[in-house]
């Protein structure tokens, strides 16, 4: 499959955690709390948007803007307007 990256940021005391398995072909996957809620297919080198909600009272959309870079991807995090970088973790 290709080489495997993750990123995870604490949000409003839930976990937001990106899975990017490969590098041109492969699959990006969002989990909030350890459960998926986005997925999206890698297709060369374009970048990927995937959405989720913090499962707070009223939910609060999340979403992952994951840009393929050379070397390592980058994903930026949006939650309630502002972007935060996602650090990179040990898979």
């Amino acid at each position: 499959m290709g080489p495997r990256h993750h990123f995870h940021l604490d949000a409003r005391g839930h976990s937001v955690t990106v899975n990017v398995e490969g590098r041109r072909r492969g699959a990006v996957e969002l989990l909030i709390d350890g459960k998926e809620t986005g997925r999206a297919d890698l297709r060369g080198r374009r970048p990927l948007l995937l959405c989720g909600e913090l499962p707070t009272d009223p939910p609060v959309t999340v979403t992952v803007d994951v840009t393929l870079e050379p070397g390592a991807p980058r994903c930026v995090a949006v939650i309630d307007g502002a972007a935060t970088p996602m650090p990179a973790r040990p898979f």
